[in-house]
């Protein structure tokens, strides 16, 4: 049996998000539609987490274990030439027998992008956040850096049954170690990127909310390191929208996969 690294792009547009639903369409279950067609047998697609519905990856990183012995150019040709357009896988590298792409992970990074001029392009809209209306753009771009270094990220995550206590009951910690947190003006555009050991639920898009309100005024330096408190008792959110959200890479220790 092998053991397939996967590295897939995709535009989450028309997509109801990563994980596999009833009678939704998801980047999951295509991908497992197409190597299943290829593996001639059923077989599950790993990534490294679940993207939201309307958010997009430039490097998500799967894994699949299959028979088949068609080498890994032929096959990143094959399943590009079974798959939608707006998924595209653009690596497949032989990976340890063990590899999961989400256990695994060493770190993250993802990239929100909101457009800050009056009239935004209709060939942006679904990749970007739209939000021509006044924010103290200076105050989110001097409060990024302070999500910086380990923190309990509860006030930050929404809830997920599949993610709320361990196999042994016990709550699962949401303690997380964000390594960089930056944003910046780029002509039109406010980015915010952000790299991480890894993300709870709706975190990245949450924290962006949070900045969005620091924008609004409603939000200074004490109430944001008060969300990061353990037990800070403060609601979730607000969600700031999906489709300005990328997944940008995920990176791994050097073992994990095989050239």
């Amino acid at each position: 049996m092998r053991r397939i690294r996967l590295t897939v792009s995709y535009d989450g547009t028309d997509f109801h998000g990563w994980q596999v639903q009833p009678d939704r369409i998801t980047i999951q279950s295509e991908m497992q539609r197409v190597f299943s067609e290829i593996e001639g047998a059923p077989v599950r697609v790993d990534a490294s987490g679940r993207t939201d519905a309307g958010v997009h990856a430039i490097a998500q990183v799967a894994a699949v274990s299959m028979t088949n012995p068609i080498p890994c150019v032929n096959l990143r040709k094959a399943a590009n030439r079974l798959l939608p357009t707006s998924i595209r896988v653009v690596d497949v590298v032989e990976a340890h027998p063990d590899f999961h792409p989400r256990f695994q992970a060493a770190a993250k990074t993802y990239e929100y992008r909101m457009f800050r001029e009056e009239t935004c392009p209709p060939f942006l809209r679904n990749y970007v956040c739209h939000w021509p209306r006044p924010l103290r753009e200076d105050a989110m771009i001097a409060l990024a850096p302070v999500l910086e270094g380990e923190h309990d990220f509860t006030a930050f995550a929404a809830s997920d049954d599949a993610d709320a206590k361990t196999k042994s009951g016990l709550p699962k910690s949401k303690v997380r170690r964000i390594f960089s947190s930056t944003m910046w003006r780029e002509d039109g555009m406010l980015l915010y990127r952000v790299r991480g050991s890894g993300f709870l639920k709706h975190m990245v898009r949450n924290i962006m909310g949070v900045l969005i309100e620091a924008g609004k005024g409603n939000v200074d330096r004490a109430s944001l390191e008060a969300r990061l408190r353990p037990d800070s008792g403060i609601p979730a959110g607000p969600t700031a929208p999906p489709q300005g959200l990328f997944l940008l890479g995920v990176e791994y220790p050097a073992h994990s996969e095989i050239r």
